[in-house]
């Protein structure tokens, strides 16, 4: 009778556990591994970029530093979270993408640490992005390093952009100032 009185108690706790209804909900690590509370950015718009060192898409750090630069003081956050998840193109330590990123590129948006964004062990931040943040329309797996996730200032996924999207195309600033608007 106790071991099921346990079990049920046990499985209550599953169940009563929310499921993620935001990016808010969320906690990672940073590039330097401080816990970082994605709380903390509610009433931001966060742009999350998965990031690699060796991709022929690597070139877009730099137009990502210029739209953190033109958006950082109206409310934008840009988000790199590296990722060795194709074609192992960023097979370095936290700290030599780091290195990387502030040498190669001056990035100084916000970095975090390596995580998978696809298959197994995913990350859970972008388990919840590629289910589409709870939008049908917006699910499906990454296909490749520097997709790009648009959250609005409630932590609600809004925008979806492809690897080809180049940061600082038309289309992808007014989205952004649309989001800041709001």
């Amino acid at each position: 009778m106790n071991a099921i009185l346990l079990l049920a108690t046990i499985l209550g706790l599953f169940v009563m556990t929310p499921a993620p209804t935001s990016v808010h909900d969320f906690t990672v690590k940073n590039i330097t591994g401080n816990t970082v509370n994605l709380a903390d950015y509610k009433g931001k718009v966060l742009l999350v970029v998965n990031v690699a060192s060796f991709c022929g898409y690597t070139k877009q750090y730099a137009p990502l530093e210029q739209l953190h630069a033109a958006y950082k003081d109206k409310g934008l956050v840009v988000m790199g979270f590296p990722a060795n998840d194709f074609g192992a193109q960023e097979p370095g330590t936290d700290a030599e993408i780091a290195e990387f990123c502030s040498t190669k590129y001056n990035v100084t948006f916000d970095m975090f640490s390596k995580v998978t964004v696809k298959g197994q062990g995913k990350s859970p931040l972008f388990d919840w992005l590629t289910q589409g943040g709870g939008k049908a329309d917006m699910a499906g797996e990454i296909g490749w390093n520097f997709e790009k996730f648009l959250i609005g200032k409630d932590g609600q996924l809004v925008k979806r952009y492809k690897s080809g999207v180049d940061p600082m195309s038309a289309a992808l600033r007014a989205d952004v100032e649309a989001a800041l608007a709001k």
